[in-house]
């Protein structure tokens, strides 16, 4: 599970990127309840969603030309150069280069070998998200690709990260990922064949967020603008979980989960 006792290879930050950064902070503000806090003049219109006073996300306007909008997460590395070193041996690329972000930490852009974009952070001052796992935060990251064995071998060989099989409700195991040693009780996410989910039609990483009424989300997200991409469902032992969009395209996922097994 996610805490924010972060380590290496777990997922500690993700933020939005869109053209719209007013709409998107109404959406979400409307959401999850939601608040934004620029972080200044010198950070080029980048800022925190907070969520009672604890940040759960960044997030910044983009233009057309810099991308789609869409939720980048990015996961813990000691070393953000030597994380692009490796992503680049394990036939990936760096999309942006290591940078020093305001003595905050470093950060890096990365493609997994089938194009995937994610990012690394490299924490200093700032150690990752205030909050995790809580309704309204980050709780769970899911990956699309074409090939989850070749997915496996890349985040493997990047960060660390190890796989396992779970049971799964269809004729295949779900593929687990947990941070490198920490074993199968720091699972954080999944990865899924794309071609096994006629809704999802590209590669890439995917958030879920807690929340209290997995129902209530998606009349919510609907009624602000937003799109279903694919409708509530309960998963045994997991929870409920429903897979949208904000008003400009960028996809996320909701889920009220399951209470841990005794």
């Amino acid at each position: 599970m996610l805490t924010t006792r972060f380590v290496t290879g777990a997922p500690n930050w993700l933020d939005i990127s869109t053209p719209d950064i007013d709409g998107a902070v109404s959406f979400y503000g409307g959401l999850f309840g939601w608040r934004f806090r620029p972080a200044g003049p010198e950070a080029g219109g980048y800022g925190f969603f907070q969520l009672d006073g604890r940040t759960v996300a960044g997030g910044m306007q983009v233009t057309a030309e810099q991308g789609p909008p869409s939720w980048r997460v990015y996961f813990r590395s000691p070393d953000a150069e030597a994380t692009a070193k490796a992503a680049e041996q394990a036939h990936g690329r760096v999309l942006a280069q290591p940078v020093d972000v305001l003595g905050q930490g470093r950060m890096a852009v990365l493609a997994d070998a089938a194009g995937v974009p994610f990012g690394v952070w490299q924490p200093g001052e700032t150690k990752g998200l205030d909050m995790v796992g809580e309704a309204g935060s980050l709780s769970w990251v899911e990956l699309y690709t074409p090939d989850v064995a070749a997915a496996a071998a890349f985040y493997h060989a990047t960060l660390g990260l190890e796989t396992s099989a779970a049971p799964f409700p269809s004729t295949t195991d779900y593929t687990c990922v947990n941070p490198a040693g920490a074993g199968e009780d720091a699972v954080f996410g999944g990865v899924v064949p794309l071609a096994d989910d006629p809704s999802e039609d590209t590669a890439h990483w995917l958030p879920y967020f807690e929340v209290a009424d997995t129902d209530a989300a998606v009349a919510g997200a609907r009624e602000l603008g937003g799109t279903v991409r694919a409708p509530a469902a309960d998963i045994e032992g997991v929870g409920r979980c429903a897979r949208l969009a904000d008003p400009y395209g960028a996809p996320f996922a909701v889920i009220r989960s399951a209470p841990p097994q005794t």
